[in-house]
C-alpha cells in the first residue's frame, strides 16, 4: 500500500494542532515541519473540505482541529488526503483473452479480488482504529510530557524552550 507523502505531513499536522489553542497560519505548520507552505496548505485544504480541521480567517487565523482529538481516525486523515477509492480495483481478467472465463460463470469475485479486499477492508479497520488522540499519547510517552507543550508555544509564537 502505497500512500502520499500529505498523509504523513497531514497526520503531523493534526497531531500538532491537538496543542493549540488558537488558529495556527498553514504558514507556521510548515515552517515547524520544514515543508513548502503551498504544498502544506494543499493538505490542510484538504483536511478543511473533508472537515477535519476547521480554517479560521482574518489576522489571527489558521487551521484548528474541528472537532476533538478523539474523534478523529487516521482512516479519516487518509481518505481526506488521498481518497476513499479501494487500494485494488479488479478489472476481470479472467474474463478475457482466448480461455476467458464466460461472463455467466462469473457469479462471485474472484479469488484475487476477495483477498485483495479482505485485505483493504483489514488495512481500513487498522487505521480506523487509531485516533489522533491515540498518536499525541504517543508522542507523550515516547517523547516526554514536554514535547506537545512545547510546540504548543512555537506554534502560538512563543519560545520553544
Amino acid at each position: 500500500m502505497k500512500l502520499s507523502g500529505g498523509v504523513e505531513w497531514a497526520l503531523h499536522c493534526c497531531v500538532v494542532l491537538t496543542t493549540a489553542g488558537e488558529p495556527v497560519p498553514a504558514a507556521r505548520l510548515a515552517a515547524l515541519h520544514d515543508v513548502s507552505p503551498s504544498y502544506l496548505a494543499k493538505q490542510m485544504q484538504a483536511l478543511s473540505r473533508a472537515g477535519l480541521v476547521h480554517s479560521v480567517q482574518g489576522k489571527t487565523g489558521g487551521y484548528v482541529l474541528a472537532r476533538p482529538a478523539q474523534e478523529v481516525t487516521l482512516l479519516d486523515v487518509v481518505q481526506a488526503v488521498d481518497g476513499a477509492d479501494p487500494a485494488f480495483v479488479c478489472t476481470e481478467i479472467r474474463r478475457r483473452g482466448p480461455l476467458g472465463t464466460p461472463p455467466e460463470q462469473c457469479t462471485r469475485q474472484c479469488p484475487i479480488a476477495r483477498a485483495m479486499g479482505a485485505a483493504d477492508a483489514a488495512w481500513r479497520a487498522s487505521l480506523a482504529a487509531v485516533t489522533v488522540a491515540d498518536l499525541a499519547a504517543s508522542v507523550r510517552d515516547e517523547s516526554g510530557p514536554e514535547a506537545l507543550p512545547r510546540i504548543g508555544a512555537w506554534l502560538s509564537g512563543g519560545p520553544a524552550a
